[in-house]
């Protein structure tokens, strides 16, 4: 007698599941109104204070500089006390006082351009790391500019105060009383002026090594 038993059907085979549609990107996280703002960088504060800072010394120190002139009245000869003539003194009559007066123009015009970009690397964090590779190089460059220009100024100027008597150098500023007195006081500020560029280079290379992912 033949078996009536149907054989089990063959199982199913599975649909592969269609595609899955790919997973939509976080949102970013958008701060509730009125949630206090991110405290700002203070390292960038403080290079935007440093700058303003060297902008007031650079400008400062030019005009001081500019602004040093005096005339005074000598004798003729020793034999005619009361003939008199006029001598002047100007920064432009020494090449060294020229070029201070440049240098820290340069200096100046630099200290603009870089607190305008200090602002904005202030309000956009993400765009400071470049700029501050930058920062680096142009203030050690700036830094030279200002350093060789002060010290040419104060070594004019010290010949000016104690002259040289090995060559033959009288001092002037025993007549000229003024006008050093202008010239002290620009190159007094241009050292200062020198100090704060050394901690710009000091605080940029810091602000640069924090960011280097360790």
């Amino acid at each position: 007698m033949a078996s009536t038993d149907k054989p089990a059907p063959e199982p199913e085979k599975a649909a592969p599941p269609p595609d899955a549609p790919p997973a939509p990107e976080p949102e970013k996280a958008v701060p509730p109104p009125g949630a206090p703002a991110p405290p700002p960088d203070y390292l960038v504060v403080a290079d935007v204070v440093l700058r303003v800072l060297l902008f007031a010394a650079a400008l400062t120190a030019v005009v001081v500089m500019v602004s040093a002139k005096q005339t005074v009245f000598v004798p003729l000869t020793s034999s005619s006390p009361f003939l008199l003539v006029p001598l002047k003194a100007k920064f432009r009559h020494s090449p060294a006082f020229v070029y201070f007066v440049a240098a820290l123009s340069v200096a100046g015009l630099y200290s603009i351009i870089t607190i305008a970009i200090s602002f904005l690397a202030l309000l956009k964090p993400s765009s400071s790391t470049k700029l501050l590779a930058h920062f680096v190089i142009f203030d050690v460059l700036i830094l030279g500019i200002v350093a060789a220009a002060t010290g040419a100024a104060a070594a004019v100027a010290y010949i000016g105060l104690k002259g040289n008597s090995h060559v033959g150098w009288t001092k002037v500023c025993n007549v000229y009383d003024k006008f050093c007195r202008h010239i002290a006081g620009s190159i007094s500020v241009s050292l200062f002026a020198s100090i704060v560029l050394v901690l710009l280079v000091i605080l940029s290379a810091y602000s640069l090594s924090k960011k280097i992912p360790k």
